[in-house]
């Protein structure tokens, strides 16, 4: 009869540990800063509009044009307008020859009257009549002067120096008085256009300094300081437009729309961790988490956290984080909870935890 015993244990030994790479999360040296996506705007932007409506019949210039002030970028047909303008000086021509029979009548009056042959009521009808022409005679030079204006309102000329952000009309096209034309930035300045959050407005402040990256020029800094904070939040993103000015010094090479990031250096964040982005791994109810080492076991645990406005390469951890943790670096989303790991620096060497060696196997 063969008999089968039990020798040992077989169940499946447990898993090698992995090694992970694993960072420390503490002062750094953009520890504070805080990092908001902008655009290169002008410091004075205009809408171009006519102060009179008609027919475009001219457009002169194009988006990206640069522009020279009372330079004519559009003009409209002129044809109502001068006819117009003719219609009030013939109204002054008429006005004069009325102002010059009343001047004359009352001149002979006077003569009259001294030698009494007429009434006093008539030379104070004839004074009237004077005063009236003379009034009429100041009212069609004024609608004289404004048909005139109206006239060379047909030309749409540049208010100062600067380039062509948009266009909005084409020849042919009717437009409204007040209507977009051109949209001119001037090239009194650059600026940086972002938004600052709700949350934190308070943290901000006008003629803070800032330092200006664009995104093609990575790792190279600009300086400026905040010029402008709306007074309100917009109301569909709540939060307030700002406006950071660049040092004119620098303004060299900047180009209107380009993509920049504004770092605020003096904004609190409220904690000097920092963890990089790659480190950053959904957490429960829809927040954010990181994976910790445990130094007693060596195994992951995610901990919720608390982070700030994102930067280039990292994100402040407000809260739920001790700053001796070991905090995973990368590769998060292959990794569970309750893992064993080996954590490892940057340059693959095992750091020292508390972690026991786990026991030979019998």
């Amino acid at each position: 009869m063969l008999v089968l015993s039990a020798c040992g244990d077989r169940s499946a030994p447990e898993p090698a540990a992995r090694p992970v790479l694993v960072v420390t999360p503490g002062a750094a040296v953009d520890s504070g800063t805080a990092a908001f996506p902008g655009e290169i705007r002008a410091r004075e932007e205009a809408v171009l509009a006519f102060q009179v409506g008609g027919q475009l019949i001219r457009r002169d210039v194009d988006a990206g044009a640069r522009v020279e002030r009372g330079q004519v970028l559009a003009e409209l047909d002129p044809g109502d307008l001068r006819l117009q303008q003719q219609s009030a000086q013939a109204q002054v021509a008429s006005a004069e020859a009325e102002y010059t029979r009343a001047r004359t009548d009352r001149a002979r009056y006077a003569a009259l009257v001294d030698q009494q042959l007429i009434s006093r009521s008539q030379m104070d009808a004839q004074d009237a009549a004077y005063k009236a022409a003379q009034s009429q005679l100041r009212a069609a030079r004024a609608q004289a002067d404004v048909a005139g204006n109206q006239a060379g309102y047909t030309q749409l000329r540049a208010p100062r120096d600067g380039v062509i952000a948009s266009r909005e009309a084409e020849a042919g096209q009717v437009v409204a008085a007040g209507q977009a034309i051109f949209m001119l930035a001037g090239d009194d300045g650059r600026e940086v256009a972002i938004a600052l959050p709700e949350s934190r407005i308070a943290d901000f402040a006008i003629g803070q300094p800032a330092q200006i990256e664009l995104w093609n020029r990575p790792g190279t800094r600009v300086p400026g300081t905040i010029r402008e904070i709306a007074a309100g939040a917009d109301p569909q993103t709540r939060t307030y437009a700002a406006r950071v000015a660049i040092a004119d010094d620098a303004v060299a090479g900047l180009e209107l729309g380009q993509s920049a990031r504004v770092y605020l250096a003096g904004a609190s964040t409220g904690t000097a961790l920092q963890v990089p982005l790659a480190a950053i791994q959904p957490g429960p109810d829809g927040g954010k988490a990181v994976w910790v080492v445990d130094r007693g076991d060596g195994r992951l645990r995610s901990v919720p956290v608390e982070t700030g406005p994102y930067g280039a390469r990292s994100v402040p951890v407000l809260s739920g984080l001790a700053s001796d943790a070991l905090v995973v670096a990368a590769g998060g989303h292959l990794l569970r909870a309750g893992q064993r790991v080996t954590p490892v620096d940057r340059e693959n060497r095992p750091i020292q935890s508390d972690v026991p060696k786990p026991a030979a196997a019998k």
